[in-house]
């Protein structure tokens, strides 16, 4: 509401709003019901009565397309296409509508090769018609309006609050009429519509759909804000519009959602003008020059001018939307449903290379079951170590990601904070030159998990398991050079509690961009050696920051670790750093201590980059980015590291972030005691999936 004046404040000089709670009505009482027949009556008359014959408007939006992953989509979602528009707006009673697309820029900050439909591309005039159709009816068919002669039977209605409007020589009352179909498990609205009390005019609409009017299975929600302002003190026309359309699905087992976010001001009309009807001909959104013009009058970046909502995970307004649907229907008339699938949470799942295992081939499968529950399994097999392992586990997540589950596994778990390579980097080094950047030893536990996430973003974890640990060999042989000896792990068994804390990224004062996590265990292993035990305490946090620096991004990384205990620490719990990642210049793991840190300072220069025709799936900026880095690792009265001695291991490196980020290539020099280190991967932030 609080956009709604605004509008109103810039269209009739407002000098004062009051909002009052309107008293709560039951559904369908003879007020309510009244009140809905003289608006749908209203715009049966097509606005005749007003005095308005046509109009001409301006209109200039965004159309964004954005990508989220990962369990619970807490990070916010990242642009992978961003178009900009301009358009002249036309409108001839009784309802002729005309759109021409004047101005059109993108900018590509991923491959996709995504089409909008055309109704994207434009406004919808008069608060949709009877029918309401979105993305050409391919996302939303034939749902009823709820102000039409169906809709009178469909939906039923409440005015809930109502808000005052006043300004010079007027105040106006708009009713806020919630509405919900009779039948959810139809195609139907839910939301809530604004009126005028005064003329029965639309003054606002902000609403979602049933499960049943989302055509496509991938659909999670579609939600749609559109507001109007006042022209010349009588008409109520478009002054702001939202639509965003969510998709999601899993990318084997890895959650994944798209989101096409459309935003819309519309502004400078020019009414009863005598717009000709011969005007009105052809497809209602067009273009109105030819392509290669479209770009013409577009000053500064597309990225530089986008609203500030657009990279939010969802927009306040569209947020409120969604909440209202739920609260006025069944959540099972919202849900999307899920089946099971063969899937995997990453492509290492089904295929990698190890010193112990050599090639290992595996596969996952999932169930959801409904009610937030899910049943899932994984397994490979070692080709070179002979060997099966897996994992099962059964969970229940509430909408809000919080929840427990139940496991058991037969597998691998890495020593370390820091995983130093992707697998699939780590894979082909392994197979073609025996660089393997891993240090695993193998694990066999029960364990129960239970997860609260809170509206903040922060998640918290508890973990309990009981396991049993022990060493593994190297069993391959690689195409070229030779393996490392493995982990001296200790074989060894017990109880192990594990507290973690994941705090997704977060804007805080100063530009800066945070990202956090940190973990806190404590283990009670015995060995399988006589009177030999270990009592662990162990923590270790990892804090990421950016900041813009003009065009420029000044990016930071802090990790700390350490193992406290007053018997021997066994070798898999102490701290390990040294790589690409923790400690570029230095090799693999080269410092082993009970107590490191390791800080990363970088600035990411834009450098220009020959663009690269993609095909279908748009084309490669122009840009790369140059990242000269300085890098330090502390280490306490280390086990290992290069000079022997604790103390600070500084680094600097350059690195060369390819266009899209897809592909990172370093260099670097360890300042004590290091080497030169070359190291080409995919981008960190897609290690996941991998």
């Amino acid at each position: 509401m609080r956009r709604l004046v605004l509008a109103a404040v810039a269209a009739v000089g407002l000098v004062g709003v009051t909002s009052r709670p309107g008293a709560a009505q039951e559904w369908n009482d003879e007020r309510t019901l009244a009140l809905v027949r003289q608006a749908t009556e209203r715009r049966a008359r097509e606005l005749a009565d007003s005095g308005l014959v046509d109009y001409h408007a301006q209109a200039h939006g965004y159309l964004t397309f954005l990508a989220q992953v990962g369990e619970g989509f807490r990070e916010p979602p990242r642009i992978v296409k961003a178009d900009e528009l301009a358009l002249e707006v036309y409108w001839r009673a009784p309802n002729l509508s005309k759109q021409r697309i004047m101005g059109q820029r993108d900018t590509l900050l991923l491959p996709t090769d995504i089409a909008y439909h055309r109704d994207h591309l434009g406004i919808v005039q008069n608060n949709f018609p009877d029918i309401i159709r979105i993305g050409e009816g391919d996302e939303v068919l034939d749902v009823p309006h709820p102000l039409s002669e169906a809709g009178l039977r469909d939906y039923d209605f409440s005015v809930g609050d109502s808000l005052r409007i006043t300004y010079p020589g007027r105040t106006i009352t708009v009713d806020i009429v919630r509405v919900r179909p009779k039948q959810d498990n139809l195609p139907r609205l839910v939301g809530a519509v604004f009126v005028e009390r005064e003329t029965a005019q639309v003054v606002r609409m902000a609403f979602s759909f049933t499960r049943a009017a989302l055509r496509d299975k991938a659909l999670e929600d579609i939600s749609v804000v559109l507001e109007s302002s006042l022209v010349e003190g009588r008409f109520w026309l478009p002054s702001r519009q939202e639509v965003e359309i969510r998709r999601t699905g899993t990318w084997m087992e890895y959650p994944v959602r798209g989101i096409i976010r459309g935003r819309w001001e519309i502004c400078c009309y020019e009414v009863n003008k005598g717009i000709p009807m011969s005007f009105f001909g052809g497809a209602e959104i067009a273009y109105g020059k030819p392509r290669e013009r479209l770009r013409e009058g577009f000053t500064g970046k597309i990225l530089d001018s986008l609203p500030s909502d657009v990279r939010a995970v969802t927009d306040e307004d569209v947020r409120r939307v969604q909440e209202e649907a739920r609260a006025l229907v069944r959540q099972q008339a919202l849900a999307r449903a899920r089946g099971g699938a063969v899937s995997a949470r990453g492509i290492s799942d089904l295929a990698r290379v190890n010193r112990v295992e050599g090639l290992a081939l595996g596969a996952a499968v999932a169930a959801h079951l409904g009610q937030g529950l899910t049943v899932s399994a994984a397994g490979r097999y070692g080709i070179d170590d002979r060997r099966a392992k897996g994992r099962g586990s059964i969970g229940w997540r509430r909408a809000s990601g919080s929840g427990f589950d139940l496991s058991a596994q037969d597998d691998f778990r890495e020593a370390g904070d820091e995983q130093e390579v992707s697998i699939v980097r780590n894979s082909i080094a392994a197979q073609e030159f025996g660089s393997d950047y891993t240090d695993p030893y193998a694990v066999r536990s029960v364990s129960a998990r239970a997860i609260w996430a809170w509206e903040s973003g922060l998640v918290w974890r508890l973990e309990g398991a009981v396991e049993r640990q022990r060493p593994l060999a190297v069993n391959a042989v690689p195409a070229s050079g030779r393996y490392e000896p493995t982990l001296p792990a200790r074989a060894q068994r017990g109880p192990r509690f594990t507290l973690s804390l994941e705090r997704p990224t977060l804007k805080v004062p100063l530009d800066f961009v945070l990202r956090g996590d940190a973990n806190v265990r404590w283990s009670d292993m015995r060995a399988e050696a006589p009177h030999v035990r270990a009592r662990v305490l162990r923590g270790a946090a990892a804090v990421s920051a950016e900041r813009p620096l003009g065009s420029a991004t000044l990016a930071l990384r802090t990790t700390i670790a350490g193992a406290g205990s007053r018997d021997p620490v066994p070798p898999q719990e102490l701290v390990f750093l040294g790589g690409p990642t923790s400690g570029p210049g230095y090799d693999f793991h080269a410092f082993v201590a009970r107590a490191g840190a390791t800080q990363h300072v970088e600035l990411q220069l834009p450098v220009p980059f020959v663009p690269i025709n993609l095909g279908r799936f748009g084309r490669a900026p122009g840009e790369a980015r140059l990242a000269p880095f300085a890098h330090a690792v502390w280490v306490d009265r280390p086990l290992a590291a290069p000079a022997g001695r604790a103390g600070v291991y500084p680094s600097i490196g350059l690195g060369v972030l390819s266009p899209f980020d897809v592909v990172r290539f370093d260099v670097a020099r360890g300042l004590r005691e290091g080497r030169w280190t070359f190291s080409v991967d995919i981008a960190r932030e897609f290690w996941s999936v991998l």
